[in-house]
């Protein structure tokens, strides 16, 4: 006869995405060591981490070139003195999402569109993010089981899409955005649902049998934006999950953030518009910096993004060369540049 297991033991395991999630790197002198670099080599900052953590998947890390301080993967993540610097026009709420509140973890900022909170949750924390400085704790739609978010939004029938965003919504149980849609399904005006996404690039593992089950399960038309910013980013993991997003009726798009020292050259952005595609997903945005505190060091002055705009239209057919855009406050769609 077989014992039993300990009852510790005959519990579910967790997924193994989150087993991974868990395992993340969050020491930036353990990144460093697993890159063969030294502190000395970068202008490592442990005020910076401490304000913004380190926080990177061990698959993504797996992806950084070995010894190169200016890996654009390790610029993305690793936090740098120049963060604690402090200019001019660069601020906590870089694009209005506080005057944009129309609900507990609902942002309204264009017609027939609702940005829903899901959770403050990332499975890396990029050095140039716009919500760094975000009150999650405050504005999470999550926080008494959706009620008062799906409740702001069934209130509005001018809203006909949802979008899903955080923080990074898949970062949530599959559990949690099943529940999540069963509220929204009961909205009769409600006619897409967008996802906007990090974790298929950055933890692959995370598209797994529940998750596209839950995606095929949906009554809506679903896109998916994921959130690439280097061709480097993708690899045979990456390319997997994508199909299987593809495979379950999603949308693939990717939204790109115009990064100095990342991919502020032609070739970069050429080679990101090609590996994107080779995998199923189709360019977007171009975002030029939101110009969020901490962020400056990322910045690429408009003219030089126009002139690698231009340059772009030049070298790819149209259908690779996503939108230059930058969000204004206050304004009724993203600003083309």
């Amino acid at each position: 006869m077989i014992p039993a297991a300990p009852l510790s033991l005959q519990r579910e395991a967790a997924p193994r995405w989150q087993q991974l999630w868990r395992d993340a790197v969050r020491d930036p002198r353990e990144l460093l060591s697993l890159l063969d670099l030294r502190a000395s080599d970068l202008a490592l900052a442990d005020a910076a981490a401490a304000q913004f953590p380190l926080r990177v998947p061990r698959g993504f890390v797996a992806r950084m070139r070995r010894g190169d301080p200016h890996d654009p993967l390790l610029r993305q993540v690793l936090p740098i003195g120049d963060e604690d610097l402090r200019v001019p026009g660069f601020a906590l709420d870089a694009v209005g999402d506080a005057a944009a509140r129309a609900g507990e973890g609902v942002i309204r900022k264009y017609r027939g569109r609702a940005l829903l909170i899901a959770t403050g949750s990332c499975a890396v924390h990029c050095r140039y993010c716009f919500r760094r400085h975000f009150p999650y704790a405050e504005e999470t739609a999550a926080r008494d089981g959706w009620g008062a978010a799906v409740d702001a939004i069934a209130a509005d029938p001018g809203i006909d899409e949802v979008i899903l965003s955080g923080g990074d919504p898949l970062s949530l149980a599959t559990s949690k955005l099943e529940e999540l849609t069963r509220a929204l399904a009961a909205i009769p005006h409600l006619r897409r649902l967008r996802i906007h996404t990090r974790l298929p690039i950055v933890l692959p593992e995370r598209v797994d049998p529940g998750l596209l089950a839950w995606l095929r399960g949906l009554p809506w038309p679903v896109a998916v934006v994921v959130h690439a910013n280097h061709a480097n980013e993708f690899d045979a993991a990456v390319d997997a999950a994508m199909a299987d997003l593809r495979a379950a009726g999603a949308a693939l798009l990717n939204q790109a953030v115009l990064l100095r020292g990342v991919n502020d050259s032609v070739e970069a952005l050429a080679a990101l518009s090609e590996r994107g595609y080779a995998a199923g997903v189709l360019p977007y945005y171009l975002h030029q910096l939101d110009r969020v505190q901490g962020a400056a060091h990322f910045e690429v002055p408009d003219e030089r993004a126009r002139a690698l705009h231009a340059a772009l239209v030049a070298a790819l057919p149209g259908y690779l060369v996503p939108k230059l855009v930058r969000e204004v406050a206050g304004d009724t769609a993203k600003r083309a540049l």
